[in-house]
């Protein structure tokens, strides 16, 4: 039985307690919520690790895409990326692999990771061939290698339908027209043979798979924009719609779904496409790439994505996708793994305190108390990353004084304290 389905049936899993010792809540509200669509525990019946929970009333998650391309397929350094990954707090990886031996590194990442694995099994069926030319099973087979292996979750393109492709050929509609890799596969499939998509077709397929395995569902959106002038246009409203149909299918055959969505959108569109999402996909987490809220900025793409993350995740985002520095130029090193996993969490901690996350707010409240104490120690161990706060402090020409070398002597808080004492020193009259 999968998670969805034990939770109706009103079993506290070990997983839902795993949840909620980590969230600070009751396992029967996990329960309740997981029985409801609004919470899934991504976690494959193959693997061990501790399971985390996404969704409504849960922390906001993190994600981090690794993987080899086909210009580079060292499996060493995707390795090196997940523990970076882990390392800097990822919640979740994807290995998002397309050159080299899949197999292998798929492998490699299940065996060695501590938090959730994902995938996009249809690389795996494109690999080494020309992916108009494959067969139908040849597609599910991936699908069904993938589930077997241990994988937590995948992302498949559902939702990119015959009943589209006028409209994604024609050129006036979109700046950019198809983003998604997997997207772009799909549409090509259909083209060429003149059939429906098969993932949409014989959905009932891939959700036997999903029930045997407890492999949760992630419906990508193949048709997401990849620029801020596309954002909330009619492909991307069509897709999100039928991904609502089939998101209910799911849940009515016990399997666990998040609906993944954009992508570029500016900033004042942010939170109504949370909205939207919400209400068409009856409040099944929701997964966002960014959102990035320009498309000017190469080379810094992971602070784009963290102003549109920190609105997102404040509006109701569950799982944010890191992006990294590397983003729209080439595969990320695994510094920019480092720094996209970091400037993701700080979105997430943002929507956090304004979501009333149990527990965020109180980890500002010690940050400023430790702040207003000059505790070093204690900033550090609060940091979103200890190692760049130690880093940057002990390069200080101040390091092992009270002050830092912005304010000096003139230290506002130095000031404050020294009043502070001699308030409390003074004998009353």
């Amino acid at each position: 039985m999968t998670q969805l389905l034990k939770a109706r049936d009103k079993i506290v899993t070990p997983e839902m307690v795993e949840v909620a010792r980590f969230e600070g809540l009751d396992p029967d509200q996990i329960m309740a919520s997981v029985a409801k669509g609004s919470v899934v525990i991504p976690k494959n019946k193959g693997r061990t690790f501790s399971a985390l929970g996404i969704g409504e009333g849960l922390s906001t998650k993190v994600n981090a895409n690794i993987g080899t391309s086909p210009r580079r397929t060292d499996t060493k350094e995707e390795m090196e990326k997940l523990e970076v990954a882990v390392d800097a707090g990822a919640h979740a990886v994807m290995d998002l692999s397309t050159g080299g031996d899949l197999e292998k590194c798929r492998k490699n990442i299940i065996d060695a990771s501590q938090v959730m694995v994902g995938t996009v099994p249809i690389y795996q069926a494109a690999a080494g061939k020309t992916f108009v030319d494959i067969e139908v099973d040849e597609l599910f087979g991936a699908i069904e290698r993938h589930a077997r292996s241990g994988v937590d979750f995948i992302t498949v393109h559902c939702g990119v339908t015959q009943d589209l492709i006028p409209m994604i050929l024609d050129q006036h509609e979109r700046v950019m027209g198809i983003v998604s890799r997997g997207g772009g596969l799909i549409t090509a499939w259909m083209q060429k043979h003149n059939r429906e998509n098969p993932l949409y077709e014989e959905f009932d397929r891939l959700l036997d798979i999903c029930v045997e395995f407890d492999v949760t569902l992630s419906l990508g959106d193949g048709l997401r924009p990849g620029s801020v002038l596309d954002a909330t246009d009619q492909l991307q409203m069509a897709e999100l719609f039928t991904l609502g149909k089939l998101a209910k299918r799911s849940f009515d055959r016990g399997v666990q779904v998040m609906i993944e969505g954009p992508g570029h959108v500016p900033l004042d569109q942010v939170a109504l496409n949370v909205q939207l999402q919400k209400k068409i996909c009856n409040n099944a987490p929701f997964y966002v790439l960014g959102p990035l809220t320009t498309d000017i900025a190469p080379g810094y793409d992971h602070i784009t994505s963290a102003i549109g993350g920190a609105v997102a995740a404040a509006a109701g985002v569950d799982f944010l996708c890191y992006v990294t520095p590397a983003e729209h130029l080439r595969l990320p090193t695994v510094a920019d793994v480092r720094e996209g996993v970091i400037a993701a969490r700080i979105a997430a901690h943002s929507g956090d305190i304004v979501k009333g996350v149990k527990g965020a707010i109180d980890k500002d409240r010690q940050m400023s108390q430790a702040r207003k104490r000059l505790d070093w120690e204690s900033m550090y161990t609060l940091s979103i990353d200890p190692k760049r706060a130690r880093q940057l402090r002990q390069e200080s020409e101040a390091y092992g004084e009270d002050v830092c070398t912005m304010c000096g002597e003139f230290c506002p808080i130095n000031i404050s304290n020294t009043l502070q004492k001699e308030k409390e020193n003074t004998p009353l009259l």
